[in-house]
């Protein structure tokens, strides 16, 4: 149950199992009180390994019930309307455990690994870890945490069902809160979960207060500078002390260019 804590306290998703009849009802209770998944009607072949499929069957599901809810699907003629309740009914006992979980698992809780050795499986086949009751009569190395205990009695399940979603609240508990961002709605955690301070921020304010208003600049504050006017290319040192001495021996000036618009009037 540990595990399940460490799971939960990193907001991750725990997937509650058990179709058998004895361990349906503890198995959507407890998980509707934790608010995670479950699956306690029939496991789906593919359930995981094929989770794109699944959730276009989920989109269709809540199409379904937006159109019950609506009143929409009081346009269709009485047959139609008697066949999408049908599909509706037939959805939701399959996948209505299962329609608010926008990706896989990171963690399956198995009532009777023997019942549900496909969803075994398939978490294997994908690295999922799964935390089981498993009695006497199965392997517990099938499963990456084994609980050892009876898996048939009422009693037994709803109190192993119990101390697993007990243990989710507390890991939800022990959660560290999300750091809240103005600029951007996601923020970045790191390995442990926790979220990372970006102090970026500070180092672009104070370049902000350096640089120069310009166009966008807030009310109030002084307009930049003119930029002087294109000036005549600076010469070479070598050239302009060449110059000098020859300007002072002759003493005589250079005549002015005369503009082009004075020889055009002549």
């Amino acid at each position: 149950m540990n595990f399940i804590g460490k799971i939960a306290s990193k907001r991750g998703t725990v997937l509650f199992v058990g179709t058998k009849r004895s361990a349906r009802e503890a198995i959507r209770e407890e998980a509707d009180r934790c608010g995670m998944p479950s699956v306690s009607q029939r496991w789906l072949g593919g359930m995981l390994t094929n989770f794109r499929t699944v959730k276009q069957s989920v989109a269709r599901l809540k199409e379904l019930e937006a159109m019950e809810a609506d009143g929409s699907i009081n346009r269709f003629v009485k047959h139609e309307v008697l066949q999408l309740r049908r599909e509706r009914e037939k959805l939701e006992s399959s996948l209505g455990g299962i329609k608010n979980m926008p990706a896989l698992p990171d963690c399956l809780f198995v009532i009777d690994i023997g019942q549900e050795n496909i969803a075994v499986a398939e978490a294997k086949k994908l690295g999922i870890p799964v935390v089981a009751v498993v009695d006497t009569n199965y392997d517990p190395g099938l499963v990456d945490y084994a609980i050892p205990g009876n898996d048939d009695a009422i009693r037994a399940i709803q109190l192993y069902c119990r101390a697993a979603a007990d243990a989710v609240l507390e890991g939800k508990a022990s959660a560290p809160a999300y750091a809240t961002a103005e600029d951007s709605e996601f923020v970045e955690l790191d390995a442990e979960g926790k979220p990372v301070v970006d102090n970026r921020g500070r180092g672009r304010d104070r370049d902000d207060r350096g640089r120069a208003p310009g166009r966008n600049a807030r009310p109030g504050s002084k307009p930049p500078a003119k930029t002087a006017a294109r000036r005549a290319p600076a010469k070479a040192p070598a050239a302009a002390a060449a110059e000098a001495p020859a300007a002072e021996a002759t003493g005589v000036e250079a005549p002015a260019a005369e503009a082009p618009a004075a020889d055009a009037a002549e």
